[in-house]
């Protein structure tokens, strides 16, 4: 089914995104700017819901805008390099790896340190509380 003349409220409802965020995507460079109807109003189509669609599924899967930029890119090109694509998801990836690393070292610090104030507090409140010597440093 052919979509034209959309309003930004229908094309935010059909792409899960906001009004506000489609203004921005505008803004920066990551949609191109619409025509406007005889209304005064953007009128959006196919063309920019698929790209909001994409945008979306990208932010959706954490990459950054810059790298959505990239990918976007890559989209537009004559012929696009798959190469390209892969390379900016593997490191993507990478980061989404070491970041997995990081939540998973702060969970053992703070299953530790609840552990540690369980045991300290097993007979009742005390003064001297071990997770907030922890937390202080």
């Amino acid at each position: 089914m052919a979509i034209a003349g959309m309003t930004i409220g229908e094309a935010a409802a059909r792409t899960q995104c906001t009004p506000a965020t489609i203004r921005y995507y505008e803004e920066i460079g990551l949609l191109r700017l619409v025509g406007r109807g005889a209304n005064g109003r953007r009128a959006y189509g196919q063309p920019e819901l698929h790209r909001l669609r994409f945008i979306r599924r990208c932010r959706d899967l954490g990459f950054p805008i810059e790298d959505v930029r990239a990918l976007l890119d890559v989209m537009d090109a004559k012929t696009p390099s798959c190469l390209s694509a892969r390379d900016l998801t593997l490191t993507h990836l990478n980061t989404v790896r070491a970041r997995r690393d990081e939540l998973e070292a702060l969970e053992r610090t703070l299953t530790a340190m609840a552990a540690s104030c369980t045991e300290a507090c097993a007979s009742g409140a005390t003064p001297d509380c071990t997770l907030m010597e922890e937390l202080s440093g």
